[in-house]
């Protein structure tokens, strides 16, 4: 599909101007994932869970989605325009709708559409309300593992040496202040797809035994 204007980049895709109203997001590495990004975002959408509109992907590259207006949650914390508290809860609201979305496997009754990257950074703060992106990690599984994935993000931030810790701090616990579906199971999967995520920096993988520790601590888990 022939591209117009770079609007922006993440760590392994570039998002490009089709029109007035949709987006093309490309995958640089040469594979990807958007026909299940695709299926899965149009089945939660159709269960009320705010997604962009997605058209069916024909490569496994590019995915053509809504293009949304307005900022990212990240870019609303750092800008002071949402509290971090605030920030928190709202990821635990989404992770409940989610969640609340029936599973796709009528043979395994507990299983959900787990998103595996709900952070601020993929969530859109849109006129119509927060819209989720980036569904490359999506599969469907229990719940408690889409809990431990957002909880090791934002845990990671938190005891890092950056400007953001003490806000992800703050998200952290807003985040858990309700019992979540944490588990010892779902932690230690978390804790090993990051330290094996190709996209993560060895300074970020390091991070990984004080972010466990701190999530453990803010989430009553021994």
């Amino acid at each position: 599909m022939t591209t117009g204007k770079l609007l922006g980049s993440g760590r392994s895709a570039d998002v490009y101007e089709i029109d007035e109203a949709w987006v093309l997001r490309r995958d640089r590495s040469g594979w990807g994932t958007a026909p299940t990004e695709s299926a899965t975002m149009t089945y939660v959408r159709r269960h009320g869970y705010p997604v962009p509109r997605v058209r069916p992907a024909t490569s496994p590259t590019d995915l053509v989605m809504e293009r949304l207006s307005g900022p990212t949650l990240l870019t609303a914390l750092t800008e002071g325009r949402v509290a971090a508290a605030e920030a928190g809860a709202l990821i635990a609201s989404l992770l409940r709708r989610l969640h609340a979305v029936p599973g796709r496997d009528p043979a395994v009754p507990g299983s959900r559409v787990l998103h595996l990257d709900l952070h601020p950074d993929n969530v859109m703060l849109t006129p119509a309300g927060p819209r989720v992106i980036d569904w490359s990690n999506t599969e469907d599984g229990a719940p408690a593992l889409d809990w431990s994935m957002s909880s090791v993000i934002l845990a990671q931030v938190a005891v890092s040496d950056t400007p953001l810790a003490p806000g992800a701090r703050t998200m952290l616990e807003a985040l858990l202040a309700d019992p979540p579906e944490l588990t010892e199971e779902a932690l230690a999967e978390a804790l090993s797809r990051r330290a094996a995520n190709p996209t993560m920096t060895h300074a970020e993988v390091q991070l990984l035994q004080n972010a466990e520790d701190l999530v453990r601590r803010v989430g009553s888990l021994p």
